[in-house]
């Protein structure tokens, strides 16, 4: 069997722009959260990340044309760069990585993903759309535009379909009566109908003849006529040149491409996604990876989006979400999580053949990874899926329930914690050390497992547990009841043997990994 080291890493987080201000807050036993203003003033904290791109801009002009970083800058949304950032870390740790994964060839990889998406950017764009077509559509359905619209207020038959007109409906409902109102009247107006004859002809230019300079040109006429036909009309721009070409270019994948791209890796290149779990998932896939030779070293990354009125009303909306302005602590009222962002990445290889090449490990040796599934509750965790995924990880690791010192869990401060620990305790014994870290720096949905994972590789490579917020007198009664071996707030000794993380991802997704301390 190949054994998998941690040869690099990187960590986008609140109140920590980069691995060694994560390692430095990680001392105390503060919370990372602030007030969030997405809707104006509400009672919901987050984790909001730390990160100026910017930073990062000689790296990227010390390797690609000056143009690249503003390109990057206007074209990538922030899980994008997030990513970016966070790989660029990665290569600190190790003088050398940054070529040895260009030389690997088909045999780097990068597995990165994101859990909820480029949400800010679709947002954007979808109200940019929604505007450009309320002021389409209103032009189109003006009656000096509408000869059929024109028609029925002199008098004519209401077609079939129509929508209430506006100034009939409750004032409340009034925006989306005009909405209705408008988009009706303007798919009948044979003024629009004329204009789109004139925008196909436009668009059927074709190029003929030598391809590179004909595409240009063609280009170029479909402007200059386009720009007439608007100019004739008085015409608003139409709905579908208001999209913003960001929204292909923010897709799942792009963080990988990206990063990809960064570092010149030219194997196999995707985008994992497990809600949760992610992060875990990704490390589970490298491991299998390097085992089955098909890859020497993968960087495997999750990130997520600035928390956002989407993301922050869904959680909420979910009944998962704490809203009372103060910090949600795991294992304690089980008010709920909070929504963070940022990102974490790790470069993960052969750690043999990387430390051949006098490349060091960092933090810890993951042996073991098991991934399951519920197949049970979109939300609510069963206890046998958690618990399938933690004796796989045990099997594969080769430890036994005894040997296994410290436990990192999921834990999302809502009444899952519970079973949670009920579950680790059908498995492991009352002398497990227990931590649980969402407190700190809020959950971020892919994101956040790996922010957990690298807490608990920083602290064994310094011999010790870092503190969590939860204060003793704070303990929810039952929980204590089940276990009562929690790190508090105040950090300890690194206990002796194997340490396990617990991930469970909506839709009943788990991942744990099981890693041993260096040596």
């Amino acid at each position: 069997m190949r054994r998998v080291g941690i040869f690099g890493w990187g960590i986008v987080a609140p109140r920590s722009p980069d691995i060694e201000s994560f390692e430095r807050n990680l001392d105390a036993c503060d919370s990372w959260l602030s007030a969030f203003d997405g809707f104006g003033p509400s009672n919901f904290l987050v984790g909001r990340p730390d990160f100026d791109f910017a930073s990062y801009k000689g790296w990227i002009d010390e390797r690609f044309p000056a143009s690249r970083f503003s390109q990057l800058e206007k074209k990538m949304g922030t899980p994008t760069k997030y990513a970016i950032g966070a790989f660029i870390q990665s290569l600190r740790q190790n003088p050398g990585l940054e070529q040895e994964l260009r030389a690997l060839g088909p045999k780097a990889h990068v597995y990165c993903g994101t859990g909820l998406g480029d949400l800010p950017t679709i947002y954007d764009t979808s109200l940019e759309l929604h505007r450009a077509q309320r002021r389409w559509d209103r032009f189109w359905a003006n009656p000096e535009r509408n000869a059929d619209l024109r028609a029925f207020l002199q008098g004519g038959e209401a077609p079939a379909g129509m929508p209430a007109q506006p100034e009939s409906v409750d004032e409340h409902d009034r925006d989306q009566a005009e909405d209705a109102w408008w988009h009706f009247w303007a798919a009948r107006s044979p003024e629009l109908a004329d204009y789109l004859a004139e925008l196909r002809a436009i668009e059927s230019l074709s190029v003929e003849g030598d391809v590179e300079s004909a595409k240009l040109a063609v280009i170029k006429e479909k402007r200059v006529r386009s720009a007439k036909l608007q100019k004739k009309w008085n015409a608003p721009e139409a709905p579908w040149n208001q999209v913003s070409s960001n929204v292909l270019w923010n897709i799942h994948n792009t963080p990988a491409s990206q990063i990809s791209m960064m570092g010149k890796i030219t194997g196999m290149t995707f985008a994992p996604v497990a809600a949760c779990s992610s992060f875990g998932y990704a490390l589970g896939m490298a491991m299998d990876a390097i085992q089955l030779d098909k890859a020497k070293a993968v960087v495997v990354g999750m990130t997520d989006p600035e928390p956002h009125p989407l993301s922050v009303g869904a959680f909420y909306n979910a009944r998962v979400l704490a809203a009372d302005a103060d910090v949600s602590k795991p294992l304690t009222g089980l008010r709920g999580t909070h929504v963070a962002g940022g990102a974490v990445v790790w470069v993960v290889a052969d750690l043999e053949y990387m430390q051949a090449k006098g490349l060091k490990p960092l933090g810890m040796e993951p042996i073991g990874v098991g991934l399951t599934a519920d197949a049970e509750h979109i939300i609510t965790p069963s206890k046998e899926g958690p618990t399938s995924s933690i004796r796989l990880a045990m099997e594969q690791a080769g430890v036994a329930a005894g040997e296994i010192g410290s436990w990192d869990l999921h834990a999302t401060a809502t009444p899952g914690d519970y079973l949670e620990v009920e579950t680790l305790r059908g498995v492991l014994p009352e002398q497990v050390v227990v931590t649980a870290r969402k407190g700190t720096f809020g959950h971020g949905m892919s994101a956040g497992g790996g922010w957990e994972l690298t807490a608990q590789y920083l602290g064994y490579a310094a011999g010790k547990l870092y503190p969590t917020p939860l204060r003793a007198e704070e303990l929810n009664a039952q929980i204590g009841r089940v276990h009562g071996n929690f790190v508090l707030d105040t950090h300890c000794a690194a206990p002796a043997g194997a340490a396990g993380k617990l991930s469970m991802g909506i839709g009943g997704i788990n991942a744990c990994v099981i890693s041993k301390p260096l040596g």
